[in-house]
């Protein structure tokens, strides 16, 4: 059979490829021209990418051969091709984060609790919150829906709820276990691959609320435990983002001796508790198969002087823990609600987040899982 559309006229576009890119350099990203335009993003883009790819167009940028691991091990070589809207995009993510940090006010101290169980540690685990996506409860059954509306109640109450029933320790952990943002610029799209992702705001205000959030979660752990520390881990979604956010936490509470921010821009990181090593990263480098010889590499003074080590990794939305001879590595789960991408893909398991109780000489010593559900019930 021939081609069903041979013969026909096709319609053409509604706009050009030049009026595309004048309303991308006005509105500063992709995802604003195409609303701007009233054009579908998806098709926008393979427009663009096809005009890039006739004659008479060029590729900007260069390319370049990048060395990773994957969850195996195994090395693997990978052209990675920068492109100049890429590096634009970089430097406006520089200007606008320049621009963020010159207007944080430094928070004022406030009064601390009654010391408590000084060999008691929470630990509250945030992962894949994915701030900024939005999920429509139709592509995934009976998930529920996810939009920055919903994500913040959610994450405030979650604290609420988390901290009330936590046991009273002198010292909390906030650890946000990468992803904390669905996407990590001017665009909605994943950072090393481009894929356009489901997003329900624009960056400038994704960026306030996460802000926001974080100082009032930060405000409800000071409310109870007389030392906060904060790990921001980076993940595969918010690489940059992630980095931005322990600077700007660390300017906000420099005049509170009582929060202290990990600063480490690795993708690993450690917190020595007494006998118990508590170990960090995303999921995204390593997995909880072959995570474990990393940690101790890395910190290997730390992990040998404890005796009880624990793993927390994220990245793949579900619950997973393994005992092995090192230590024990557990796999979070999300809050989130499953996008479209997820769910037709059949990740959809159950949503939650955890408290980590551990004791200075016995380590684990309790733990609290709770769920969306559990948190609407508390209303």
């Amino acid at each position: 059979m021939g081609n069903a559309n041979r013969g026909r006229i096709m319609p053409a576009p509604k706009h050009t490829i030049e009026e595309i890119q004048a309303a991308i350099a006005e509105e500063g990203s992709k995802a604003g021209a195409a609303r701007k335009l009233g054009l579908d993003l998806r098709s926008m883009f393979r427009r663009l990418n096809r005009a890039e790819n006739r004659e008479g167009y060029t590729a900007h940028g260069y390319s370049t051969l990048r060395k990773f691991t994957d969850d195996e091990g195994e090395v693997i070589l990978e052209w990675e091709k920068t492109s100049k809207d890429k590096q634009q995009q970089a430097e406006a993510f520089d200007e606008y984060a320049k621009g963020l940090m010159s207007k944080i006010k430094p928070s004022k101290p406030i009064k601390a609790p009654k010391v408590q169980n000084t060999d008691l540690i929470n630990l509250f685990v945030i992962s894949d919150y994915h701030l900024g996506m939005m999920a429509w409860h139709g592509d995934n059954t009976d998930a529920g829906d996810w939009d920055m509306k919903i994500a913040e109640d959610l994450l405030f109450k979650w604290f609420q709820t988390a901290i009330v029933q936590a046991p009273d320790a002198d010292t909390a952990i906030l650890c946000e276990l990468g992803d904390f943002l669905h996407w990590d610029g001017m665009d909605a799209v994943t950072p090393s691959h481009g894929n356009i992702l489901d997003a329900d705001t624009r960056w400038g205000k994704l960026t306030r609320v996460a802000a926001k959030l974080k100082r009032r979660i930060i405000g409800l752990l000071l409310e109870k435990y007389s030392q906060v520390h904060v790990k921001l881990v980076s993940g595969n979604h918010d690489p940059a983002s992630s980095g931005l956010y322990r600077v700007m936490m660390d300017e906000i509470y420099i005049n509170e001796p009582r929060v202290t921010v990990d600063m480490s821009s690795d993708l690993y990181h450690v917190f020595e508790f007494g006998n118990t090593s508590l170990f960090f990263h995303h999921g995204h480098k390593r997995s909880p198969k072959n995570v474990a010889e990393v940690f101790i590499a890395k910190f290997r003074e730390i992990y040998g002087r404890t005796e009880f080590s624990y793993a927390h990794l994220g990245h793949r939305h579900s619950t997973q823990v393994a005992e092995g001879n090192l230590m024990i590595v557990e796999q979070h789960s999300t809050l989130a609600a499953p996008d479209a991408y997820a769910a037709h893909g059949g990740w959809v398991s159950k949503r939650n987040a955890k408290v980590s109780t551990y004791h200075k000489k016995y380590g684990k010593v309790g733990e609290l899982v709770i769920s969306p559900d559990m948190v609407w019930g508390a209303k």
